[in-house]
């Protein structure tokens, strides 16, 4: 049987602990026997020696003056108190003045008015319509000139005029080109591209001529009130252009309000094409298809009329 003695696990456990408090309190106890480390002082630099500044002390005769007893002038400025009716009535004022300077100053007043684009209309003509010659510039309106020029020259198709200090008054127009020299009852006028008539200026070269029997209908006014109303249709003038390749040499374009436009060919009659733009082409190979034809049998017509190319017809008089 074994007798050797064996330690339960608290016995080890205090027996452990108990030696761990042992070798702390020797390791104190060294601690406190160990001698201490000398401590340096902290040694501060000496400080500068201060300069003494010498000083002068100067007395000077100077006379006693009692600033008490001085006494300065009180100046007193009147207060300035502004009502309502007084700031009103400064401004009104000052508002005259300048509307009056305005007025009569000749820097501010203008000559005439400078004109560009014209071709045909002189700035004479235009400035007279205008009357701004020796207006104050401040009373001149650029959409009122514009209708004036507007109203008065049919000839322009538009214009524009501004209007800028101290006295400048510019008017930049376009004007209509004579395409037509519309001959009636011995006169004659200038009709545009589109149908608009007015004043000729002279002989131009270049433009179709007619020579109108009776007036075209009439054409009701457009939704511009500016806008001159046409004096024949934008159609007639296309037709005009698509007739006047096709008129014998010598021979006149005729206008007759029942049968349009023709001419008297040389061949001893009148033609008549109608008054309106479409078929030209077909018109006139009707018309010489036609000629052909009464040619050929001996006929010699009064009158030839291919206004309706699918039903031309002809007559042995007029």
């Amino acid at each position: 049987m074994n007798n050797k003695k064996y330690m339960s696990r608290a016995e080890l456990v205090r027996l452990r602990r108990e030696s761990e408090h042992t070798r702390s309190m020797e390791r104190a106890a060294r601690e406190a026997t160990r001698p201490l480390s000398a401590v340096k002082p902290r040694v501060q630099p000496a400080p500068k020696p201060k300069q003494n500044k010498r000083r002068f002390n100067i007395a000077l005769a100077m006379p006693r003056v009692n600033l008490r007893a001085i006494h300065l002038p009180t100046i007193q400025f009147p207060r300035l108190r502004f009502g309502g009716r007084t700031a009103t009535l400064i401004l009104v004022v000052a508002l005259g003045m300048a509307a009056y300077l305005s007025f009569t100053r000749p820097e501010l007043r203008v000559s005439a008015a400078q004109v560009t684009g014209n071709q045909i209309l002189t700035p004479a003509e235009l400035n007279s319509v205008m009357s701004v010659a020796g207006q104050p510039i401040f009373l001149l309106t650029p959409s009122e000139l514009e209708t004036r020029l507007l109203l008065n020259y049919p000839e322009i198709s538009a214009v524009q005029v501004n209007v800028s200090l101290p006295n400048l008054v510019t008017a930049h127009i376009v004007e209509r080109k004579p395409f037509i020299r519309w001959e009636q009852n011995g006169a004659y006028t200038w009709i545009a591209e589109d149908g608009v008539a007015y004043r000729p200026r002279g002989e131009m070269v270049g433009l179709i001529s007619v020579v109108a029997e009776s007036p075209p209908p009439a054409i009701g006014g457009g939704t511009d009130p500016l806008a001159p109303t046409p004096y024949i249709t934008v159609e007639m003038v296309q037709a005009l252009k698509g007739l006047a390749n096709h008129v014998p040499p010598g021979a006149v374009i005729l206008y007759d309000s029942v049968n349009g436009f023709g001419w008297n060919d040389p061949r001893g009659w009148r033609a008549y094409f109608g008054a309106t733009a479409s078929d030209v082409e077909l018109k006139m190979r009707v018309y010489e298809t036609m000629v052909n034809s009464l040619t050929q049998r001996g006929i010699r017509p009064a009158l030839i009329n291919v206004t309706y190319p699918t039903a031309p017809y002809y007559r042995m008089n007029q």
